[in-house]
């Protein structure tokens, strides 16, 4: 049983369809004969997308319909921080909730967050004791780079373009912490093989 959560406000538009063809990696590599799905999305707020499930189409369908762009309307803030509580809590409750409806799953657990991990709000630790406290493992995915690069254009509905709001550096040292103290590990799209 596995939970995804991702951060999705500071993600270009490469860096948002290379973050989209992981999960779909990911996806793939499952057997589905047992194992299970949840995914999640955040910004400054979080949204769960799907619970856990073990119907890969569902996964898939899901993650066609984020391929083209993420499901909150940046354009209309484009403040938005890394609310990794956010994430982290409600990947952890699709868990939870799963077990409320469904009983106690023999699956062993995991979580898996991708993020630049820049500009946090909310209270992190917290969410990384619970997830500790329940035994699930916090597997980080770092997004981007160390030099930074352009957050998206904000683009509207009449044809006019507003310029990037600035720009998204990977915290790479900040995620290693918390895939530490998630019991889990750190890796990176683009630096480290994705299987």
């Amino acid at each position: 049983d596995g939970s995804a959560s991702m951060h999705v406000k500071d993600v270009s538009a490469n860096r948002w369809s290379r973050s989209m063809t992981f999960l779909r990696l990911l996806g793939d590599s499952l057997s589905w004969n047992d194992d299970r799905m949840a995914l999640t999305v955040f910004a400054h707020i979080a949204t769960p997308q799907i619970r856990l499930t073990s119907d890969p189409n569902t996964v898939f369908f899901f993650l066609d319909h984020l391929q083209g762009r993420p499901p909150f309307r940046l354009e209309d803030d484009t403040t938005w921080d890394t609310n990794l509580e956010q994430g982290l809590a409600w990947g952890l409750r699709l868990i939870e909730k799963d077990r409320e409806l469904h009983g106690p799953s023999v699956n062993g657990k995991l979580f898996v967050m991708l993020s630049d991990g820049e500009s946090w709000s909310g209270e992190v630790a917290r969410s990384i004791e619970r997830a500790v406290r329940e035994h699930v493992p916090l597997f980080v995915i770092g997004v981007g780079t160390l030099g930074g690069g352009d957050l998206p254009e904000t683009q509207y509905a009449d044809g006019t373009t507003d310029p990037s709001p600035g720009q998204s550096r990977l915290d790479r040292a900040s995620l290693q912490r918390i895939a530490a103290a998630g019991g889990g590990q750190y890796f990176e799209l683009d630096r480290d093989p994705d299987r």
